[in-house]
């Protein structure tokens, strides 16, 4: 198979939750974790007669979302039922938005390649649904949970700029960044609540016109959207050089056998016979509402980003993977009031931090310490008072007990020692035992100056001052 004689056309479709208590067009619970159908009402089971209200916050946090993405508002937009038949779906219809959604353009710019060059992804449309329900299938029959039915949804679909799955996984990734920034969503793929299609195809390298695509339904995480689209290139280019041709389908991923398998042939828009929502009225949009959005915006990830290089002097990755999650940008700033040395504090936000949250299962900010202590420990170095490696042994206590830094320093006995006197002592008693390896340093090899070092440190139980030490040293083997 000659891969590299192709190209890959990849366009994404992304479902997200929105942050609201309620749901789109009702006031039931959007909250995860209730039990079967106890979020439901009238309205969200598509009971006969009732009528949909519209949801004010669902529309400021599309608002949100389009500005982040540099879309255009549209000042006046219309909800379209959108018809098809499952059993998640009561009503038989999802009301959605088709011909005029509320955002409309837009882009996403991913980081530069190592080329430094930039890389843009055009985006189509951001638009409003609703969410349908759970089908849950066992052996014997299968049951529908109504609780996400109704939730609301925006829906962001790119333009086909993309040529590989590891582009695709970054563009998930900036996007989910830019979501959680604008408080527009969680982002908890886990949950169901940031979820993709993706659409495939190929071409020769150089064609201009477009393949035939497969859709990739229901995606819920970053490396399963990564290897359901390098199985599918894979899957078509071996197609098309057996001399066959791509077939217009919806695959589902199945990541135990890491392969894509067909669920129906592509429906077309007009299979769903889109009509105007005869229940709710056109969604005008005020100028005005728009201009209160955009007062109320955040620092996006890529300021931020911009922000960290330019005033903080980090370096353009290091910046990059602190800003990554909001979480993690607004911890490691609350690490820096008294810090001289910012890099200090990125770098241990990067390494011992991450690295706790990481491991513990939990969420970042249930799994880590109050990053003012954690500022206030990293002052203490700066400060010479305790020393690096006594930071890290403290910071692991921190984590188990949820001590601050000073009491973690006084209850471990970590503080570093710099009383001279108490060096200097240290410091002779070591080089009168050792007077063949200090005439050894007096006639050139300097290694040896290492050795002192160490042996005096472990002589005080790894607490003096390494400055201090060093300083006494050279002061006395120069003698």
């Amino acid at each position: 198979m000659n891969r590299e004689a192709y190209e890959a056309v990849i366009g994404l479709e992304v479902h997200t939750h929105l942050l609201t208590r309620s749901k789109l067009f009702c006031g039931c619970s959007t909250t995860f974790g209730a039990g079967p159908n106890e979020n439901v009402c009238p309205v969200c089971m598509g009971m006969p007669g009732v009528l949909p209200v519209m949801n004010r916050r669902v529309v400021e946090l599309a608002i949100r979302t389009g500005l982040a993405a540099h879309c255009a508002i549209a000042p006046y937009s219309i909800f379209d039922r959108k018809s098809y038949f499952y059993p998640d779906l009561p009503k038989g219809y999802q009301i959605s938005q088709y011909e005029t959604p509320i955002c409309k353009g837009g882009y996403i710019d991913l980081p530069a390649t190592e080329n430094g060059e930039p890389r843009r992804i055009g985006l189509t449309r951001i638009h409003i649904e609703e969410d349908a329900g759970k089908n849950i299938h066992g052996e014997n029959a299968s049951l529908v949970d109504f609780n996400r039915s109704g939730v609301p949804l925006i829906e962001i679909v790119s333009e086909p700029d993309l040529r590989s799955a590891e582009d695709a996984g970054a563009y998930l990734r900036q996007l989910r960044a830019i979501l959680r920034y604008v408080d527009a969503s969680d982002g908890k793929m886990e949950e169901g609540s940031f979820r993709c299609d993706c659409n495939v195809s190929i071409r020769k390298r150089g064609a201009k016109e477009y393949g035939v695509r497969t859709e990739i339904k229901n995606l819920n995480s970053f490396r399963f959207v990564e290897d359901a689209i390098d199985y599918e290139v894979g899957r078509q280019i071996a197609i098309v050089e057996s001399g066959g041709k791509v077939a217009q389908e919806t695959h589902l991923w199945d990541p135990a056998r890491k392969e894509t398998r067909p669920m129906r042939s592509k429906e077309y828009a007009n299979d769903y016979r889109y009509f105007p929502e005869p229940d709710l009225p056109p969604l005008i949009v005020p100028a005005e509402m728009v201009e209160q959005v955009r007062a109320s915006m955040p620092e996006l990830p890529a300021d931020r980003k911009a922000r960290y290089v330019r005033e903080l002097g980090l370096t353009d990755y290091e910046a990059g993977v602190l800003i990554a999650d909001r979480d993690v940008a607004d911890y490691f700033e609350a690490t820096l009031p008294g810090l001289k040395n910012r890099k200090s504090a990125a770098n241990w936000v990067m390494t011992e931090v991450l690295r706790v949250a990481r491991d513990s299962g939990k969420s970042f900010v249930e799994a880590v310490p109050a990053a003012a202590e954690v500022g206030a420990l990293l002052r203490m170095v700066e400060e010479q008072k305790i020393s690096l490696n006594a930071a890290k042994t403290a910071f692991t206590a921190m984590v188990k007990s949820g001590k601050g830094a000073a009491a973690t320093i006084a209850e471990l006995g970590l503080a570093q020692v710099s009383d001279e006197s108490a060096i200097a002592a240290a410091c002779d008693k070591i080089l009168a035992a050792e007077p063949d390896k200090v005439a050894e340093y007096r006639a050139g090899r300097d290694k040896l100056f290492g050795f002192f070092v160490g042996a005096v440190m472990k002589a005080m139980g790894g607490k003096a001052n390494p400055k201090v030490i060093n300083d006494i040293l050279r002061a006395k083997l120069a003698g």
